[in-house]
């Protein structure tokens, strides 16, 4: 799942300041599970901009907000309201709102602050996961991520900096590679620390990415 978080309202009213009539979406997936931006946070956000004297002309919690073709259907309930609007907030993840932006001609603000592809632990608690590597090593570690644990993304085992099973870069988190071997010999797997990994091949990761299964 993406992970957002409310970005502070002083950074919306800013991008807001030449703005009056006001629209808002929202996010029944991610931005929903994470609180900021099912049907509750939406309504805050019209009682907030409206305490700030916006006039918030119509708001919509699409399903999903990252679906191009569904976002572009939902929209056409908002029609008139676009018509008038100079600005739609999106309380939805960095996709989710580029996606809206390409599908009107008025500013579309980010709302949230996208953090990482994470886990819902509990409602309110959440742990990254994945950095879409374009490469994943889960199958030999474990199912423990290398890149994403390891503070510095290493293949080939650990750095030799770790203290009492802490890591040196941030001695609040477990070293990825003391979590991957004690995962591995649970698993009767430890030989599959004896190869040597070849370096990352970040090109395969360069961005913006594209796959059009259709041509496939």
């Amino acid at each position: 799942m993406i992970i957002s978080e409310k970005k502070p309202i002083e950074d919306i009213l800013e991008y807001l300041k030449d703005s009056q009539k006001v629209i808002i979406t929202g996010c029944s997936l991610c931005a929903s599970t994470c609180k900021v931006g099912g049907e509750d946070e939406v309504a805050e956000m019209k009682d907030t901009l409206e305490k700030n004297g916006k006039k918030v002309l119509g708001y919509k919690v699409l399903d999903p907000s990252c679906n191009l073709l569904k976002t572009r259907k939902d929209l056409k309930s908002l029609k008139d309201e676009l018509k008038d609007a100079d600005a739609i907030v999106s309380l939805a993840c960095g996709d989710g709102t580029q996606t809206v932006a390409k599908l009107v001609d008025i500013p579309v603000y980010p709302g949230n602050n996208t953090l990482f592809i994470g886990e819902v632990e509990r409602v309110g608690q959440y742990s990254e996961a994945c950095k879409a590597c374009g490469d994943c090593q889960l199958g030999w570690t474990g199912g423990i991520c290398p890149v994403t644990m390891c503070a510095k993304g290493l293949l080939n085992g650990p750095c030799g900096g770790a203290r009492d099973g802490k890591c040196e870069v941030n001695p609040d988190n477990d070293c990825a590679w003391i979590l991957i071997y004690n995962k591995l010999k649970e698993l009767g797997q430890l030989d599959n620390l004896d190869k040597i990994r070849d370096p990352r091949n970040y090109q395969i990761n360069s961005h913006p990415k594209k796959i059009n299964l259709r041509a496939k």
